[in-house]
């Protein structure tokens, strides 16, 4: 079903216009009595029957609403230190569709593209635009927002103790310390030459915590997907029904202890 994103829904009848409309009528070239989904800025999910077309509008009723189950429980948020070329374009597609609510991009020491106000601002445009894109093809209940680029300091003072940074000198496994941040996790990942020391002790003096992703270095498009994706399976929020724990006589749960992944 195609899936759309609206500030509001009106009730019973709902008015689509603009690029939405375009994309109905020319791209999928949807007729009248087939069926498409409209998410609210609150989560609210309307399965809709498109009822007209005429012009540059699509008039659909509202036959469903309902609360968007598709969203992660995990409050996820990441900072990325800004990669060459398209790198970040990727990063940011394939973070939405992982579930991630928030990505925040950061100029760190060894970063190599350092965009000025007027370059940064058109990317910044571009990186929501594809956020919006991946949160419909990935069916996301809202749409996760690129924030304007931060410095690394402020974006550790934002974050503090709920940081976790990726950290090629070594950390604890990132499995232990995504299961003790099971609402809201900061996750620190650097761009090609990874971090200075002095930035992963700014990151650890606002509370964060240092995590490794194994023996092997990933590159700067890659660690940030392998993260998410143990961050996002170990909090039940992919491939898994519950978060994982340990039961009370210490056991592991079924499947095995999942706080080792590293």
């Amino acid at each position: 079903m195609a899936w759309f994103f609206a500030d509001s829904v009106s009730i019973p009848t709902h008015t689509i216009t603009g690029e939405d409309a375009v994309h109905i009528t020319k791209s999928l070239r949807m007729k009248p009595g087939e069926q498409l989904t409209v998410c609210d800025s609150d989560g609210i999910r309307h399965d809709c029957v498109i009822e007209s077309i005429s012009g540059g509008t699509v008039d659909v009723r509202v036959t469903e609403s309902y609360k968007c189950e598709n969203e992660p429980k995990t409050f996820v948020t990441l900072y990325q230190a800004l990669a060459k070329g398209d790198k970040m374009d990727f990063i940011i597609q394939k973070a939405v569709e992982l579930g991630v609510k928030e990505i925040v991009p950061v100029l760190t020491d060894r970063c190599v593209s350092r965009p000025d106000e007027k370059s940064m601002k058109k990317k910044l445009e571009r990186w929501n635009k594809i956020a919006l894109q991946a949160a419909q093809q990935s069916r996301r209940g809202t749409i996760p927002k690129v924030m304007p680029l931060m410095t690394l300091d402020s974006a550790a003072q934002r974050a503090g103790d709920t940081a976790v940074v990726c950290y090629e000198l070594g950390g604890s496994p990132l499995g232990e310390l995504t299961v003790s941040r099971k609402d809201k996790l900061s996750l620190f990942i650097g761009s090609e030459g990874g971090f200075e020391k002095s930035e992963i002790e700014t990151i650890l003096s606002f509370g964060g915590e240092c995590a490794t992703l194994g023996s092997r270095i990933l590159r700067a498009e890659t660690a940030p997907i392998a993260a998410l994706s143990v961050i996002m399976y170990l909090t039940g929020n992919l491939g898994a029904s519950d978060t994982p724990q340990r039961h009370d006589n210490g056991e592991a749960p079924k499947g095995g202890d999942w706080s080792h992944i590293s």
